[in-house]
């Protein structure tokens, strides 16, 4: 399966990667392995979900928002590596969700981005996880995602 031509047949298309937002890469490399800094829900220079889910987003709301969050780091991982056909497996996915005190449905919110992760790469997309609510992400950003993959050798 072809990462990015399935990206196509879901109608996504990956957007010009997110530049570093402070004093870190958007990637590091190790062996075969690419740790992926966590990205936010901002497309085209916009954030897409801003706020708390619980208050002005819901978890639909906040799991498209992950969604956008996966699509970010998968433009990282083709700007770091040429193909996304260079990944041969997602190895883990955090998580993290800003939410009202309390929450307890972040699993919920972060299967947007575990979805699609499935969705892209198939079996090879199945990945450990971490689901996370906080008070708080930059930009007021409605999830952030990191992820870690790794490579063909």
């Amino acid at each position: 399966m072809n990462p990015e031509a399935r990206l196509a047949e879901l109608g996504l298309t990956l957007p010009p990667p997110p530049a570093a937002a402070g004093s870190y890469v958007p990637t590091v490399r190790t062996g075969n392995l690419l740790y992926c800094a966590g990205t936010i829900c901002l497309l085209n220079g916009q954030m897409t979900h801003v706020g708390q889910v619980g208050k002005e987003q819901t978890i639909e709301t906040g799991a498209k928002s992950a969604e956008i969050c996966v699509l970010n780091t998968l433009a990282n991982i083709k700007a770091a590596v040429g193909s996304l056909d260079q990944v041969a497996r997602v190895v883990i996915v955090n998580g993290f969700v800003n939410a009202i005190n309390g929450f307890g449905d972040s699993p919920a919110v972060i299967n947007g981005a575990s979805d699609l992760l499935v969705k892209v790469f198939g079996d090879a997309g199945k990945h450990a996880r971490a689901a996370v609510a906080v008070n708080g992400l930059p930009r007021g950003s409605t999830t952030e995602v990191q992820i870690v993959v790794e490579l063909k050798s």
